[in-house]
């Protein structure tokens, strides 16, 4: 069992806790996010320590959030997995104790009931299965998965290359065999699950993904899911990954979201942001910033 405490915040009467998967290396921020350079980085000293290598290269990590709503078990985002075939040198054949991670934090993958899918790239839907047997399986065998319909049906018209194709081979189609996922139609104003639960349709990194918040006792956080990578894009929203599938869509979701949370209380979690991950989203000149807060 890892024997560091799992990172936690408190939202109402809701615990949400960091599950960590795995540091990404300096050249993934490069490659991701390559307008963010040193020089423009270096611009924004609150990016340093924490966000920020002194070079200015990004730090990035790998990580779930789970937590306990209205007696739900709940998982968003699936991270890199382990033994994976991968074309990306920093997501291939990893072997990480993410699972005994989800247990000690109070979430063995048999207790789960719900997984949320933000999207469906490699290094969200990674831990959605696991070998057995020679063979990929559910790694939450009584969860329902979810992601958004849009999401599945773009994939599903998409001319993907062999590697995208193998990640859908191991980590999407055998949770779809097993009859796990379910695809949900997610409107303009968002969708609500379940009370305190509410899907947000953030479009442009991919068409069908999704942020999701929530909300307890008046308090508000909402996870990133890709349409935030960095806290770099908080004070330059028009920088855009190189993988987006829409550049323009994902700037103009960005900045949207931004607008509407600048000033508020609502904790912002960030899927790929480094320790400390969270923060609120301050207005800054004609941009933001993000004003971190700890984890208890």
């Amino acid at each position: 069992m890892p024997s560091t405490r799992t990172p936690s915040w408190t939202v109402g009467d809701v615990t949400v806790h960091r599950v960590d998967e795995v540091p990404l290396p300096p050249a993934t921020g490069r490659w991701l996010l390559p307008d963010a350079t040193p020089e423009l980085v270096a611009g924004h000293d609150w990016l340093r320590p924490d966000f920020t290598d002194s070079d200015g290269a990004l730090r990035l990590h790998s990580h779930s959030f789970a937590f306990v709503l209205n007696g739900l078990r709940v998982l968003v985002d699936t991270g890199i997995g382990n033994g994976k075939e991968r074309a990306n040198p920093a997501w291939h054949d990893l072997r990480t104790d993410y699972p005994e991670r989800l247990a000690a934090a109070g979430f063995p993958p048999d207790s789960v009931d719900l997984v949320v899918l933000t999207h469906l790239h490699a290094d969200h839907v990674g831990w959605n299965t696991r070998a057995v047997d020679g063979a990929w399986a559910p790694t939450f065998p009584r969860a329902r998965y979810l992601t958004a319909r849009a999401e599945r049906e773009f994939w599903a018209g998409y001319p993907m290359d062999e590697a995208r194709a193998g990640m859908f081979r191991d980590s999407v189609l055998p949770v779809e065999r097993a009859g796990l996922l379910d695809l949900v139609d997610v409107p303009a104003e968002g969708l609500e699950l379940l009370p305190g639960l509410r899907l947000l349709p953030t479009p442009g990194h991919t068409p069908g993904h999704l942020a999701v918040e929530l909300t307890s006792r008046g308090r508000t956080a909402l996870i990133t899911g890709d349409c935030l990578h960095h806290p770099v894009q908080l004070a330059h929203p028009a920088i855009g990954a190189c993988v987006d599938i829409d550049p323009r869509q994902s700037a103009a979701t960005r900045r949207a979201l931004l607008e509407s949370l600048a000033g508020t209380d609502t904790l912002l979690l960030g899927t790929h942001f480094a320790p400390p991950t969270a923060g609120r989203v301050v207005a800054e000149g004609e941009a933001f910033r993000l004003r971190p807060v700890p984890p208890a």
